[in-house]
């Protein structure tokens, strides 16, 4: 005969969760705010998405062309090269963007003459010059560009409103969104807009 009597198992009690209606908003409310922060981040560090208006870069851009814009590196790594292409807002004109080419550094002097482009006194190698010239606008004169300003013009050299024109003059860091860095549209002519020629 056993020893042992049986038992029978404790029925296993099942706690309801109480329900938390405050502490689940807060929590959904917390998981917006880092999901918003984090697409604000990307958008204003990491990179960009812009659609290219105008025939100002033209034949390097197009109307409509869109690219994927780099605004990591001129933050956090490094500055501006010369011939690269960069995204830009005025101080006046906040939610317009402009696409145009790095010529000048800040420091150096920039001079147009008969459609040569010359830095510190001696003329560069200028892959964009379009063949049949270009005007100087107020690079006829000698500019001296500061310790944060950039000279930028844009490929289609007649067509382009850039740091030839009184209105826009050369243009600082800070107004910079970045460097546009890949064509994704049109298909047909995606690619690298990392300029091949070095500065």
């Amino acid at each position: 005969m056993s020893l042992f009597k049986n038992k029978k198992e404790p029925t296993p009690i099942i706690l309801e969760p109480k329900p938390r209606p405050l502490k689940d908003l807060l929590s959904a409310l917390l998981t917006l705010v880092l999901m918003v922060a984090f697409v604000l981040f990307f958008l204003n560090y990491v990179g960009q998405r812009v659609q290219v208006d105008g025939s100002s870069m033209e034949t390097t851009l197009q109307n409509e062309d869109q690219l994927i814009v780099d605004c990591f590196s001129y933050h956090f790594l490094r500055d501006p090269k010369r011939f690269e292409v960069v995204v830009f807002r005025l101080k006046d004109e906040p939610e317009t963007y402009y696409v145009k080419r790095i010529i000048g550094l800040p420091g150096e002097s920039v001079q147009i003459i008969n459609s040569t482009i010359y830095i510190n006194g001696v003329a560069i190698d200028d892959p964009y010059c379009p063949s049949d010239g270009f005007t100087p606008g107020v690079a006829a004169e000698l500019i001296r560009l500061g310790e944060d300003e950039y000279f930028v013009m844009g490929d289609n050299r007649n067509n382009s409103t850039d740091s030839r024109s009184s209105r826009l003059g050369p243009i600082k860091k800070e107004q910079m969104v970045g460097r546009a860095i890949y064509r994704i549209l049109p298909l047909d002519k995606r690619g690298s807009l990392v300029p091949e020629v070095e500065p």
